[in-house]
């Protein structure tokens, strides 16, 4: 018989013997072995992928859509120096207020175009009834003037968003007539109005003052001024030396003990005087207790040892103490008259940038909520706005 030729499928396949023959062992092992391994594979990258995903959508924005690696923020340039805050709410405590508004430019040129604004501070427990009146005086002025209001932290002002007083409150603590409390709500008024570096002057008022002329004249008033306005006179009677303690000697002399009121107009060289004292503050806080009224001497007798050549000696609120009494005359509705805001306006002589003036005062105090009515009537004939 000759040889049988093999076929296509003989060569394909081995013969049946000898697949019989191979051991099966070893796919299994295979497949015990690297199964668990490709099970891990899998579960690992699955938790990279999540990671990188959350670390990318935590990045800011500005990184995120950056062509290039999101890995530093893009320096933020002048900007963020110059720039007022636009939250007047913040979580600084008094100690960190006062040590981030004492930052001081020591080249005196500005290298940006800057308008100086003046910083109006009101001090209040609660409302203020006379605002209608400061709207007019404020309208039209916008970007020369900043609002700031220190009340007591339970009050919850209601201002509508077209009001210059809408949310122009400042983080504040309960203050008390006569106690150191009421210096630290000057100096917390004082630090957040600092904050703006545009802020050149710094008023200090009441719920119950007026201003007596329009914003234009007020505004070339202060600008003008060689001098800040705050009263340091040496009383030698019982409610002036006679308040003098010797244990604040020597930081503090009985020469040097000063008196004057507390509604002052100060530039922003001498607020920064006032909110970065630690000399003088901790004498007054523990010797001038009551009945001393450390709110009549500390800051008069502080800036009149610092800088007594900056100080014209007077304040520029008028206030009526001739009825007598721990408290100045006030004013309600049936004394509001042309006469009468007519003399307050007109009614002494003074010394303004030493020149005798007539013009010697800017604002008027204390108002009633009711004198609002006639104020407003009289103030476009005799105030000059409205």
């Amino acid at each position: 018989m000759p040889p049988r030729v093999p076929s296509l499928e003989d060569l394909k396949d081995p013969a049946p013997g000898l697949r019989a023959a191979q051991p099966r062992a070893f796919p299994s092992l295979l497949l015990r072995v690297f199964l668990p391994l490709l099970a891990l594979g899998v579960v690992g990258f699955s938790v990279l992928g999540v990671y990188v995903t959350w670390q990318i959508g935590s990045l800011p924005a500005a990184a995120r859509s950056a062509g290039g690696p999101p890995c530093f923020e893009e320096s933020p340039g002048l900007g963020r120096w110059i720039r007022p805050p636009v939250n007047l709410m913040h979580s600084m405590n008094d100690e960190e207020l006062l040590w981030r508004a004492s930052w001081a430019p020591q080249v005196n040129k500005y290298p940006f175009k800057r308008i100086p604004k003046v910083a109006f501070m009101f001090l209040t427990k609660g409302s203020l009834p006379l605002s209608p009146l400061w709207e007019k005086f404020f309208r039209g002025n916008e970007g020369r003037y900043s609002i700031y209001v220190h009340s007591l932290p339970s009050y919850e002002a209601n201002f509508t968003s077209t009001s210059v007083f809408y949310r122009r409150q400042i983080p504040s603590k309960v203050s008390e007539w006569g106690q150191m409390s009421m210096c630290d709500a000057e100096r917390r008024l004082l630090a957040n109005a600092l904050l703006d570096i545009s802020n050149e002057w710094f008023l200090l008022l009441s719920e119950s003052c007026i201003p007596l002329y329009d914003f234009n004249i007020t505004y070339q008033y202060l600008m003008r001024s060689r001098y800040n306005f705050i009263g340091v006179t040496d009383d030698p009677g019982p409610y002036g030396r006679g308040r003098y303690n010797p244990e604040m000697a020597p930081e503090v002399s009985i020469e040097q003990w000063r008196k004057g009121s507390q509604w002052f107009e100060v530039n922003r060289k001498l607020a920064i005087y006032i909110i970065k004292d630690t000399m003088y503050y901790p004498k007054f806080e523990k010797y001038c207790r009551p009945h001393c009224y450390v709110d009549e001497h500390y800051f008069p007798t502080m800036l009149y040892i610092q800088s007594p050549k900056l100080l014209a000696n007077r304040s520029l609120t008028w206030v009526d103490w001739s009825r007598g009494g721990a408290h100045p005359a006030t004013f309600g509705r049936k004394d509001i008259t042309e006469a009468f805001l007519m003399k307050v306006i007109a009614g002494k002589n003074c010394s303004y940038n030493d020149q005798p003036s007539s013009m010697c005062y800017l604002f008027a105090r204390k108002f009633a909520p009711n004198a609002l009515e006639p104020l407003l009537e009289l103030a476009p004939i005799i105030l000059g706005f409205g």
